[in-house]
């Protein structure tokens, strides 16, 4: 039996599900976390095998004794994982001082993690990316911007989803995020694209081949949702597009990418851009070495009739997938603001769209930023629909749409 080590199984909450499928599936799951046990759901007791709890998951040497435990009363360990990007450099340290070699090593860290490093792969891959520059001086930052034009987009090097993100339309600008920007991160600038967020989200067996294959459409950029404080939307495609799924597959090939669920984000281009590409385009953004987040594993399963959970856990212990996809939707997400005012109150969203409705439920504070307060999730057989949803969900009074 191969015993895997899940980390933070409890968070986020939908994750418990990849834990039920492997241990049915057979494998011996053993859960780490800083919840207390008793405060477990019962599900997520149930896909435990057993469960260890630390003080807290930012302690390295708490979760590095759990883990050894876990050796000592179990013998190897086979997998570990947590599929959360926070965790994903104290994931790989724990394989490489475990010698726990079914995923990415301490070593494989920059070039997954590092914007400025990810560059060079997609290059690799035959996919443009943006014109980048490391933040130092002003004046090495000018010389750039002159060369790209403004406006310019910052942001950790080293950062998860929108977190310190900041576009720069001008030298005001400028002065005022190197006077104020956190003196211990390292940022990289690059130029502006004008295009909306396509992502390639697939589960890779242990030879690189995909075995599952699907992709969101976010319309609106993340930094703006998260600095605006605007309205969260984004959806699950259909059908993914040919020309995604052909970057998707060079971006795991040239990433060496093995025995993983992914996440890769490329702009798709609103208009002609010199030298980026024409409208349409794909133009690389970054990789995401785990499931992209919130519901979306979910939204997945709406869209394609199947259960990327177990796909995941069968990756894991057949080294391929025993489920096949059925009828394609395309997955709605909108993420309603408070505070604004709807034309549609929450009733009447679900009196005209119960029908089409998968999920309803408030945001916790902690994830709000990104995605509403107040969320919907509902399935479109077609793209009209998909987008009459959205026009009428959102519409505020006063407001033409």
């Amino acid at each position: 039996m191969k015993n895997v080590v899940f980390i933070s199984p409890n968070f986020p909450t939908n994750y418990w599900q990849f834990c039920r499928e492997l241990k049915n599936n057979g494998l011996n799951v053993l859960g780490i976390g800083d919840q207390p046990y008793d405060e477990l759901t019962p599900a997520l007791k149930d896909s435990l095998n057993e469960y260890y709890k630390v003080g807290t998951l930012e302690d390295y040497d708490a979760v590095y004794r759990a883990v050894a435990f876990f050796i000592h009363k179990y013998g190897r360990i086979d997998w570990l994982e947590s599929n959360n990007e926070y965790w994903l450099e104290r994931d790989a340290a724990l394989r490489t001082d475990f010698h726990i070699t079914s995923g990415f090593q301490t070593s494989d860290i920059p070039r997954i993690k590092y914007k400025s490093r990810m560059k060079e792969f997609y290059q690799a891959a035959g996919i443009p990316t943006a014109r980048y520059h490391l933040v130092d001086n002003r004046k090495n930052c000018m010389a750039f911007i002159n060369e790209v034009g403004w406006p310019v987009v910052v942001k950790p090097d080293n950062g998860v989803g929108a977190s310190d993100t900041h576009k720069l339309s001008n030298s005001k600008d400028l002065a005022l995020f190197l006077a104020t920007r956190n003196p211990d991160v390292t940022y990289i600038m690059e130029e502006f694209i004008h295009a909306e967020v396509n992502s390639y989200d697939a589960i890779i067996d242990s030879q690189g081949n995909p075995i599952f294959e699907t992709g969101n459409v976010t319309p609106m950029s993340i930094m703006d949702i998260v600095n605006e404080a605007d309205n969260s939307i984004y959806y699950i495609v259909k059908d993914l597009p040919a020309d995604t799924r052909k970057a998707g597959r060079a971006t795991v090939k040239s990433f060496g990418v093995k025995s993983r669920f992914v996440h890769f984000e490329f702009f798709r281009l609103t208009q002609d851009q010199e030298g980026m590409g024409k409208k349409g385009d794909v133009v690389a953004l970054e990789v995401n070495m785990r499931p992209c987040g919130g519901f979306s594993p979910d939204m997945m399963n709406f869209a394609n009739s199947t259960n990327v959970y177990k796909i995941w856990a069968d990756m894991i212990a057949f080294d391929r997938s025993t489920l096949e996809t059925g009828e394609h939707a395309f997955c709605a997400y909108a993420g309603r603001r408070d505070g604004k005012d709807f034309v549609m109150d929450h009733e009447a969203v679900l009196e005209k769209y119960g029908g089409n409705m998968k999920m309803v439920g408030r945001i916790p504070d902690v994830l709000s930023d990104a995605m509403g307060n107040q969320m919907y999730v509902a399935t479109f057989p077609t793209k009209r629909e998909l987008d009459g949803f959205y026009r009428n969900v959102l519409k505020l009074n006063g407001k033409k749409n």
